[in-house]
């Protein structure tokens, strides 16, 4: 039985990072990245079959979330992308990681396309759940129409000091709103709640979501240390590593399109395309997406050979149901934005049945 609640601690130049740490120290590393109002508990469900399947899996708390804290407290509490996105690339080096597999949403989705951007020789395969989310901060954006505009209350809010304080005050009342509205499918419980609110409370946390949502609608200053990070950003560099793209089909936000050539412009090693039914915008909810977990987990140096059938046609999208009334694990599971499968299945040397219709498992959290 896996403890999902210890955690483990280490240093960079920035942060002292708490993080779990499950399966054997040795085998190859997968990273998971949570987001926005989220925490660790996601991945609850992702990490067992992981583990199972014989990787390592680190799920770390961003900068502002559960037990992370800075070293210096007087430094101050900046979240621009970049700054996350080095976080990613610091915690690694930390543990000595040379390379890993990536999975985010949301906050840690676009920390995952930034490692991959800048740092491409460390990842050897991504899951990005919501594709690709790297932001101009540095030209002037455009308005949106008013629908979209609409979606995005909360940064509008968070950009005045009634938002902030309003965040400091409510911040669970927030939270609780927009998991509901993002994932309007998903019936999550109040101990569901209780387990991820707890990292809400970190003394940064309302500082670091604030800088984030005004520094990418410039108002509000980034480090200078990544000013020519964010200049590299504005361009929206294509991402080369292989990648899985999960899109949520019941998102709060918007249905996602089925034109699959945004995520060919964006990835141009993407392997697979999938819309998720029954999945909200950061597919927090019950997830059993499944392809086929190997049993033979890859090493830092194993190629990742493609599947003909991928090079005939590799993207096209692929649509799976949401298994998760089949799944019988526990709330946390059924709760969690699970891809353990597509996240396994990027990392490993087999590629069995990527992309093709589900098939049973032995594996008691994925049962069909």
């Amino acid at each position: 039985m896996i403890d999902l609640t210890d955690v483990q601690h280490v240093e960079t130049q920035v942060l002292n990072i708490g993080y779990g740490d499950y399966g054997d120290p040795a085998a190859f590393p997968i990273i998971l990245l949570h987001g926005f109002p989220y925490d660790v508990r996601s991945f609850d469900g992702v990490v067992p079959p992981l583990v199972e399947a014989g990787y390592r899996v680190l799920v770390p708390y961003l900068r502002g979330y559960g037990p992370t804290s800075f070293l210096d407290p007087r430094a101050p509490r900046m979240a621009e992308q970049a700054a996350i996105g080095q976080d990613v690339v610091d915690f690694a080096e930390a543990l000595g990681i040379v390379q890993m597999g990536l999975a985010g949403f949301d906050w840690g989705v676009r920390a995952a396309c930034i490692t991959s951007i800048l740092h491409p020789s460390m990842v050897k395969g991504f899951v990005a759940m919501g594709g690709y989310s790297v932001q101009n901060t540095v030209d002037d954006e455009q308005p949106a129409p008013a629908f979209r505009e609409a979606r995005m209350w909360y940064q509008w809010y968070f950009n005045t000091e009634q938002g902030r304080v309003g965040l400091q005050n409510n911040r669970r009342d927030i939270v609780r709103h927009l998991w509901e509205t993002w994932a309007p499918t998903w019936n999550y419980t109040d101990e569901a709640f209780d387990k991820s609110a707890p990292s809400f409370d970190n003394p940064d946390f309302v500082d670091i979501v604030i800088h984030s949502y005004r520094h990418r609608h410039k108002n509000a200053p980034g480090e200078k240390r990544f000013l020519e990070v964010e200049q590299e950003l504005a361009n929206y560099p294509q991402i080369t590593v292989p990648t899985i793209v999960l899109r949520a089909g019941d998102s709060g936000l918007g249905v996602p399109s089925e034109d699959p050539s945004a995520d060919q412009l964006n990835f141009s090693n993407l392997v697979d395309r999938r819309i998720i039914s029954g999945a909200g915008l950061t597919f927090r909810h019950g997830l059993s997406v499944w392809a086929p977990i190997s049993r033979r987990p890859c090493s830092a140096g194993d190629p990742l050979p493609v599947r003909s059938a991928m090079r005939e046609d590799p993207f096209r999208v692929t649509k799976y149901p949401f298994w998760g009334s089949s799944c019988q694990a526990s709330s946390s599971f059924r709760r969690t934005k699970s891809a353990a499968a597509s996240i396994s299945a990027i990392c490993s040397t087999a590629w069995n049945g990527v992309g093709e219709r589900p098939r049973k498992s032995n594996s008691p959290l994925l049962k069909f």
